[in-house]
């Protein structure tokens, strides 16, 4: 049993034929993970040749480093401003708004640089590649912990070929958050509490909602120190926010202003708080009127994933830590105006995926199997979909 007693692949093996046995099904498991993964990347390469195609500038690169990618870029290349005027907005492009965005993708895309071929888009291109290929692996490390090895093929699959797995592949921070959070999430299951507190330190360092891995080491560590005494489990929760914190202080310290980052998200990108307010209005607007645009599409489509996906977790029992971290997930994801649900954002709450992987009927029965086998296509045919879309039209997934 892991240490958050959610075992649901029964027993560990106790012979060393049953050790080999699951040793070889884990193996398994892994090449078909990693065979999703490979093609999950060829799909979004197509979708992205497709984005270019039809916007004729910048390629398929140009494709997978729009958006969030070029201001990643800009703080690849010049770092963060040391002023920040005080009349920004939302109007025209300020290059000090550079300054919403984390530091520490591009940090590690600037230490790839030097030692990878071509420019710094091709580094930002190359180490997402590799962040997502470890994320996979971390999620079938999870869900086969939690869950049996079955749940784990499953979930490395879903993850991999999902629609917003398109996520993966562009130059943008939620790679590596998800690489941290899963393995945050890992060692907090094996009672690892440094690790863990680092782990998610680095992790709210990389996004404003790597914040939500704070509750998975806070409900982690209370049960430790309620019935074990074991007090080092509130290292994971007094290391965690310090990524964030450091950001902050060092904005402070480069800018001469606090809160600088709070007041560019304000008066730039138009971010607040509004307590579901602009995700109801979207959802409501592509329900009930005629003039719904493809920005409603998105948001309503992903609050009924996310329904959907909290129904089946209810099901499956997730470890209270996931559970923290996906509901603080959704929540953050449902509550801020502008950018309101998007399948991104709803895709840093992986567990729910995992959770979905362990729910899934038996695939030895012929329903069941051809329904995985249509899950699978349909997510495959979403895939190349968003990504065309994400690089082609004036919408952000």
């Amino acid at each position: 049993m892991t240490a958050f007693d959610t075992e649901r692949g029964g027993p560990a093996p106790t012979t060393a034929a049953g050790a080999d046995l699951d040793g070889a099904r884990w193996r398994r498991a892994l090449v078909a993970g990693g065979v999703a993964y490979a093609a999950s990347r060829l799909l979004v390469l197509l979708g992205a040749a497709i984005a270019s195609a039809r916007t004729t500038t910048g390629g398929v690169a140009g494709a997978l480093t729009v958006w969030d990618g070029e201001w990643y870029l800009a703080v690849v290349r010049h770092g963060y401003p040391d002023h920040v005027p005080a009349g920004i907005d939302s109007v025209g492009r300020w290059e000090e708004a550079r300054v919403g965005f984390f530091p520490l993708y591009p940090a590690l895309v600037r230490l790839a640089d030097p030692c990878l071929p071509g420019d710094d888009v091709a580094a930002a291109l190359v180490v997402n590649l590799v962040l997502g290929a470890a994320f996979v692996v971390l999620v079938g490390a999870l869900a086969r912990t939690w869950f049996g090895v079955d749940a784990a093929r499953r979930a490395m699959v879903l993850v991999a070929l999902l629609p917003a797995s398109a996520v993966l592949s562009l130059a943008y921070s939620e790679a590596l958050l998800l690489v941290l959070v899963a393995a945050c999430l890992l060692a907090l299951t094996r009672r690892q509490w440094a690790l863990a507190g680092v782990v998610a330190a680095l992790a709210t360092a990389a996004r404003p909602n790597g914040l939500a891995v704070v509750a998975a080491c806070a409900v982690a560590a209370w049960p430790a120190v309620r019935a074990r005494r074991e007090w080092r489990a509130l290292l994971a929760p007094a290391l965690a926010p310090l990524g964030f914190v450091a950001f902050h202080a060092y904005l402070w310290w480069r800018t001469g202003e606090s809160g600088v980052w709070f007041r560019v998200q304000r008066q730039v990108w138009e971010e607040h708080l509004t307590f579901g307010a602009s995700t109801a209005w979207d959802v409501r607007h592509f329900v009930l009127d005629a003039d719904r645009n493809l920005d409603q599409l998105l948001t309503t489509l992903t609050v009924a994933a996310a329904v959907a996906l909290v129904v089946v977790a209810r099901r499956v029992r997730l470890p209270h830590p996931a559970v923290a971290y996906s509901v603080a997930v959704v929540g953050l994801m449902v509550m801020t105006s502008t950018v309101t649900a998007r399948p991104r954002f709803l895709y840093t709450a992986f567990p729910l995926v995992i959770a979905l992987a362990a729910w899934w009927p038996d695939e030895r029965r012929p329903a069941a199997r051809h329904a995985w086998r249509a899950l699978v296509s349909a997510s495959a045919v979403g895939l190349v979909a968003l990504t065309a879309l994400y690089g082609t039209y004036d919408v952000v997934p």
